[in-house]
């Protein structure tokens, strides 16, 4: 396939940034996405050119690096994959493909299209985990008797990986899917309920802190989320978060 690629260059924070046309030539249908990139790049560099930085790690599918918007939609035109899991064979010979970084207040680009999404890592930190008294004849956590329905619905929200395609869909760049999905995972098990009216009320403090929009429920994040996050978590991180502001 022949291409004509629309892509995102931005030296830095600071820099204003545009589109710049690339045209790549004999792209295979079976090559993944970001291997489609990988090419370009390496004629960039054979002709001098500053190649296109973009970020990628596991490239299987798990990390969530790989946080591209395409054609206007995050990880691209497939469903329930990543970028790196998006195969050319989605394109046709002759497209114009457009290709940007996450947009949103809270991801500030760093360089082309790698975007700075530690805000997440930050609403993490200020709840996302359980803590554990290891002294003593503390009871193992598989000891611990969980209904088979609570299990699979924790187990659900925690396989979100973090990539931010559930902010960069929002019109609004709500991270409610996201952190809904960290305090579910939590507070749907015995071990998580210690602490869940803390931690429902600093991770939300913390999402709001760090400049994520507010969920109109148009449901965007769900539909382009790779992971297939419900939005049940919403509704239950609501509750979750009613409760625990009654009682404080």
């Amino acid at each position: 396939m022949n291409l004509n690629l629309k892509i995102w260059r931005q030296k830095n924070s600071n820099d204003k940034g545009g589109m710049h046309s690339y045209q790549i030539s004999d792209v295979s249908p079976d090559m993944s996405f970001l291997e489609m990139l990988d090419v370009l790049n390496q004629q960039l560099n054979d002709k001098g050119e500053e190649p296109i930085a973009f970020d990628h790690d596991c490239r299987e599918g798990i990390c969530g690096m790989c946080s591209l918007q395409i054609n206007g939609e995050p990880h691209g035109p497939d469903r329930g994959v990543t970028t790196c899991q998006l195969h050319m064979r989605k394109f046709n010979d002759g497209d114009t493909i457009y290709i940007e970084p996450f947009r949103a207040k809270a991801f500030p680009v760093i360089k082309d299209l790698v975007v700075d999404r530690s805000a997440f890592d930050r609403i993490q930190h200020a709840g996302g985990f359980v803590s554990v008294n290891t002294s003593g004849n503390t009871q193992d956590a598989n000891a611990i008797p969980i209904p088979k329905a609570d299990a699979d619905k924790a187990f659900d929200a925690a396989t979100c990986i973090g990539c931010g395609a559930c902010v960069a869909s929002c019109k609004n760049a709500s991270a409610m899917l996201y952190v809904s999905a960290k305090v579910s995972q939590f507070a749907l098990l015995p071990q998580g309920k210690v602490e869940a009216k803390d931690r429902v009320l600093n991770m939300v403090k913390a999402m709001d802190e760090e400049g994520f929009g507010n969920c109109t429920n148009t449901g965007a994040c769900e539909v382009e989320c790779p992971k297939g996050i419900s939005l049940e978590n919403i509704a239950r991180m609501n509750r979750e978060y009613l409760s625990a502001s009654l009682k404080k």
